[in-house]
């Protein structure tokens, strides 16, 4: 996935010499992960800067940029690095076009490596989704697979507006039979994809619970269960009409985020389904997410995030006695 996501930039900078890239290390060291690794060689600093560690100066300077007809895409370095800008996200990205009755779009992307799975600590493993999600005026999209940290990042530097895009840290490492010359077609920004077709329930996640989620479905087998696996892909917009045709197919449902349960993503997703499907339903949705907690130390991750047990515990109490 690393390598997807650096080509695709590398893809964006060589076709628009608008598009700049700029963060902490991006530069010379390539960014923490090396996801920039190579792009101020082939660039030169001017297109791929090193900024002072000023996370809400950095998102100042690219809506500046934006303004003025560029396309800075702006990392993060660690979820939780991001905190410090959000004045300036939520006070300005999210809101230039609309204060400008649509005069002003900011075609800005910013890459938030987020969650956890990589024996981090807090500010390292956060699982940051909800704040970006409740806030209007935001795109929000996370790749599971290779081919779509390419084709979605490719998406989201080629959109008028602004977009966070969520890059899962335990995935960075995965791999996939895919071609950086011949990159695969995906479906766009706002589109989720069914990854496995089942008749039982359906597990409804993204990002780094999908690999967990196929995981259990494939574990489900012994228990009977043939489990479905929507993976959405793009938070905001919200494919709101899969998601409901798969739970209306199956009459179960189970969301599964890394993210706390209170106020997370699956809170929402559960109250959509619930409205549009409340007579297919054959028990109410669950979730399975991270506890509302701090993120724990390393040696209690595992405990935390959503496991293949945490899962099948939930799909068994899904009421199948009725």
């Amino acid at each position: 996935m690393a390598q997807a996501l650096t080509r695709a930039m590398r893809d964006a900078m060589a076709e628009d010499p608008t598009v700049h890239v700029m963060g902490e290390d991006v530069g010379t060291l390539g960014g923490v992960f090396r996801i920039t690794d190579g792009l101020a060689k082939e660039f030169g600093e001017d297109r791929c800067t090193d900024t002072p560690l000023a996370e809400a100066g950095i998102l100042g300077t690219a809506v500046g940029m934006a303004m003025y007809g560029l396309r800075p895409v702006v990392e993060m370095q660690f979820d939780a690095f991001a905190y410090p800008a959000f004045e300036q996200l939520i006070s300005h990205v999210a809101k230039m076009r609309n204060r400008t009755r649509g005069a002003m779009p900011l075609p800005i992307t910013i890459r938030v490596p987020y969650g956890g799975g990589i024996g981090g600590v807090e500010h390292h493993c956060d699982s940051s989704e909800a704040y970006y999600v409740a806030t209007p005026g935001l795109t929000v999209v996370t790749p599971a697979t290779v081919e779509d940290a390419y084709g979605l990042l490719r998406a989201s530097i080629a959109s008028d507006d602004p977009v966070v895009f969520l890059e899962p840290k335990r995935l960075y490492w995965s791999k996939a039979d895919w071609s950086p010359e011949a990159p695969a077609a995906v479906p766009g920004i706002g589109k989720a994809l069914v990854r496995r077709t089942g008749t039982s329930a359906t597990l409804i996640t993204y990002g780094p619970s999908l690999p967990v989620c196929l995981e259990a479905a494939e574990a489900a087998r012994e228990e009977g269960w043939d489990l479905e696996v929507v993976d959405l892909r793009s938070l905001v917009p919200f494919d709101e009409d899969t998601v409901v045709e798969s739970v209306r197919r199956t009459g179960r449902a189970v969301v599964v985020h890394e993210a706390g349960g209170f106020g997370g993503p699956g809170a929402e997703i559960a109250a959509r389904v619930t409205e549009r499907c409340f007579h297919h339903l054959e028990a109410p949705v669950l979730r399975v997410t991270g506890f509302d907690i701090p993120y724990p130390p390393p040696m209690l991750e595992k405990y935390h995030l959503p496991g293949v047990e945490r899962i099948l515990d939930a799909v068994a109490r899904l009421q199948w006695e009725n």
